[in-house]
């Protein structure tokens, strides 16, 4: 594993206390070859969470269940356990479908500040998802990928190129999409315009500012809503 001067701190929490594997002869399930895969060299466990330094982009090797086309190292320490993951802050460009297909008890994944496209299927117990400064368009976000996330509660995707707003959880409590290239709402876009006295009593925080688009031509997107939609209406 090569890198250049690490720049930052990557924090994954987890719910045991072993320290990591960071010899290159323990044993690593999936580990075949130090030049294909990584050994966590510049991670450290302590007290349940893991420590990764951010490396730099022409680090070889690459992440266990993730794509050849990432450029950091930074998911070797995989525990079907892990409770939160944290990679803010990478050069992530693709994560392959399957790379969170085990970890069950993941509640909190964020991939802020990367430069996703698209988002790979999501953990079923996940409460909360921050994708904030990516690069995402509604093309690279399944239809329902949100929808069936029913313990799912904060969803970020602020600064991203998102046309229109995905079909929601209804367990959401906070949602961002600001400053996006949202244009257009529906009635069915956050209430169920067949059904007038609908509440979405979960829904606290909506922000929409910062897209191409005046609310105050929509009313009927959030009349079932508590709050008004944080935008500046026209």
């Amino acid at each position: 594993m090569e890198a250049k001067k690490p720049k930052k701190k990557v924090i994954l929490n987890t719910d045991y206390d072993s320290p990591a594997d960071t010899d290159d002869e323990s044993p690593g399930a999936g580990h075949k070859d130090d030049k294909e895969l990584p050994t966590c060299l510049m991670c450290v466990c302590l007290t349940g969470s893991v420590y990764c330094e951010e490396v730099s982009p022409d680090l070889k090797g690459y992440p266990v269940g993730m794509s050849k086309s990432v450029n950091t190292s930074i998911l070797c320490c995989f525990r079907a356990t892990l409770r939160r993951i944290d990679l803010t802050g990478n050069l992530i460009s693709e994560i392959e479908d399957g790379a969170f297909s085990k970890l069950n008890q993941l509640e909190e994944l964020t991939l802020a500040e990367n430069k996703l496209v698209k988002l790979p299927t999501l953990p079923a117990k996940l409460v909360s998802l921050n994708v904030n400064h990516n690069v995402l368009k509604t093309k690279g976000v399944k239809a329902n990928i949100f929808k069936k996330l029913t313990r799912l509660a904060y969803l970020y995707l602020g600064d991203n190129g998102l046309e229109a707003v995905p079909p929601l959880p209804e367990s959401l409590r906070v949602i961002h999409l600001h400053n996006n290239n949202i244009t257009s709402l529906t009635d069915d876009t956050f209430c169920k315009g067949n059904n007038t006295n609908y509440i979405r009593y979960n829904m606290q925080e909506v922000r929409l500012d910062g897209n191409p688009i005046t609310l105050a031509q929509h009313p009927n997107s959030f009349i079932c809503l508590r709050a008004l939609p944080i935008e500046h209406y026209k």
